[in-house]
């Protein structure tokens, strides 16, 4: 394990013209990222020195998809138990060649912990707040709308209505990139499958970042129950109208969608 963090320190310095003895260097997870994605980028450069493929299996990097202790919110409360998606925190973080796989979840974790510290829950479930959290950062590219894709979310669980959010049954199948779903994908009846359950996916399907933290747990006050994505391909149009969302969605060029869906 360290032997592997070690040779993407090297990998780093040989790209930054071999700086001098002790250096340290920065290693960036982007907000969403999943661990899957994390353990990539981590073991991924490392790979790139030596024949192996950052897609074979490594036990190393299974360590990394599952490796820590539990921190509030309790891990314990996802039905896969020891799941640590969604509670890497995504940030920048600082390493040498002596730096553990360990050692790297654990700054994650304790960046966590300092930041949910900030998030007040009010009378929401903490687990229900971070699933709803690495759903937002999926769905949003503008900041201003964090607020109110987190009131569509718990605004549609409150009426029992399936989320219809593509990203979920991605993760729960693997599907990457914009690779469009098939029909008979989204009939699957894997439990991240939001299109027809009308529940939360049982684990979060990224790591968040403190602003959809705080927008999961305080959602805008509005009765929306739809979005669909402008033309622009950041903003979203918001509406509590069935009707409305259809017209908007053919008006920007999407196929007739259901009402289960949001675009």
């Amino acid at each position: 394990m360290r032997a592997l963090v070690a040779t993407l320190f090297a990998v780093l310095v040989a790209a930054t013209a071999a700086p001098a003895a002790g250096v340290q260097l920065r290693i960036i997870f982007p907000e969403g990222w999943s661990v899957r994605q994390m353990a990539d980028r981590v073991f991924g450069g490392a790979a790139a020195c030596d024949s192996e493929s950052p897609r074979h299996p490594d036990p190393h990097r299974a360590r990394l998809r599952g490796g820590g202790r539990d921190k509030p919110p309790d891990r314990r409360a996802s039905p896969r138990g020891r799941s640590i998606e969604g509670f890497l925190f995504p940030a920048g973080y600082v390493f040498g060649p002596s730096t553990t796989a360990n050692q790297l979840i654990r700054l994650q974790l304790d960046a966590f912990a300092a930041k949910w510290s900030k998030v007040d829950l009010g009378t929401r479930k903490p687990y229900d707040v971070l699933t709803v959290a690495s759903m937002i950062e999926r769905e949003t590219v503008a900041p201003e709308e964090r607020k109110l894709v987190s009131a569509v979310i718990w605004n549609r669980l409150a009426k029992r209505m399936p989320l219809g959010i593509d990203a979920t049954l991605r993760y729960g199948l693997g599907i990457q990139g914009t690779r469009p779903i098939t029909a008979a994908e989204q009939k699957n009846q894997t439990p991240y499958n939001t299109g027809i359950r009308p529940a939360l996916p049982p684990t979060p399907i990224g790591n968040p970042g403190l602003p959809s933290l705080q927008a999961a747990a305080h959602p805008a006050a509005v009765d929306y129950l739809y979005y669909v994505r402008k033309p622009d391909g950041v903003h979203h149009f918001f509406t509590a109208s069935e009707a409305e969302f259809c017209q908007k969605a053919k008006e920007y060029g999407y196929p007739l969608l259901s009402a289960a869906k949001i675009a």
